[in-house]
């Protein structure tokens, strides 16, 4: 027994040496961004990757202030939320839907869905670019909102059905005798017991949706998006690199944030609907 936990002893100090270079790798560019944002763009052409001497503030009053990030937060922030509660209920619906209810070429449209997932975004822009100008839809937060939840759908769509097909379905045949309605027992059963896929759902969209400037760039011309606000940061031919470095800072802190207080329950429920799905 001694040797054996020896051995997985080894191979763990083994496994964990990769997985630290690679953490570090992660956090590098954070780290990298955040110390040189806190430098001027003097301090920065000196000495570019040396720690900060003297820290200043400026670069992010001056990018939420001039840069107008004040107004491409709440742009990104009332996208975002409202595509990822219209992800959520629809996604929700239509899981339920498609795991539970018995209904003609249900599996064809999954299969649908599924297949939906291979395309790549690039590919329909074109007609996608013509919908949006049909619908009057150009330079419109509704308009994002709807093409967020259109091009995110099909994933959120395949995780809710895989989570709702492994939950037992006595559940839903005790509630259907008791008198309930479908829509009764997707309100009271499903989604209490959804919460964990419905929760790792929210943040994955969060961070599809925040993260986003193909689709954001294409819709709101005239305005901005806080992704797209960054790359406007960047001269032809000079970039003040701390300005954009406190500019990618103030994005990402969110995002990190999030991260940070939910980081057990994305894992858990990522578990969860892989295990069960």
């Amino acid at each position: 027994m001694s040797r054996r936990s020896k051995s997985d002893s080894r191979a763990l100090w083994i496994a964990a040496v990769p997985m630290f270079l690679l953490a570090l790798s992660c956090l590098y560019p954070f780290y990298f961004a955040l110390n040189n944002a806190l430098k001027d763009n003097r301090g920065y052409i000196l000495d570019r990757f040396g720690l900060v001497n003297d820290p200043t503030f400026a670069n992010f009053i001056t990018a939420w202030s001039r840069a107008r990030f004040d107004e491409y937060f709440m742009n990104s922030f009332t996208v975002t939320v409202g595509a990822v509660l219209a992800l959520l209920l629809i996604s929700s619906l239509a899981g339920f839907a498609l795991a539970v209810l018995r209904f003609p070429y249900r599996k064809l449209v999954f299969v649908v869905i599924l297949a939906s997932l291979m395309i790549p975004v690039q590919v329909v822009l074109v007609p996608f670019y013509q919908t949006i100008l049909a619908l009057d839809l150009l330079n419109t937060r509704t308009g994002l909102i709807l093409s967020y939840t259109a091009f995110f759908l099909p994933f959120s769509v395949y995780l809710m059905t895989a989570f709702y097909s492994a939950l037992p379905r006595e559940l839903v045949e005790a509630a259907r005798v008791d008198g309930a309605r479908f829509i009764h027992v997707w309100w009271f059963i499903m989604l209490p017991m959804g919460r964990p896929a419905l929760l790792t759902l929210a943040i994955l969209n969060t961070l599809y949706c925040w993260n986003d400037v193909l689709i954001s760039l294409l819709v709101l011309q005239d305005e901005r998006t806080l992704m797209v606000g960054i790359t406007a940061l960047r001269g032809e031919y000079t970039t003040n690199v701390p300005l954009l470095s406190a500019a990618i800072v103030l994005a990402a802190a969110p995002i990190v944030i999030l991260y940070v207080l939910f980081q057990r329950k994305i894992v858990a429920g990522i578990a969860t609907g892989a295990v069960k799905g």
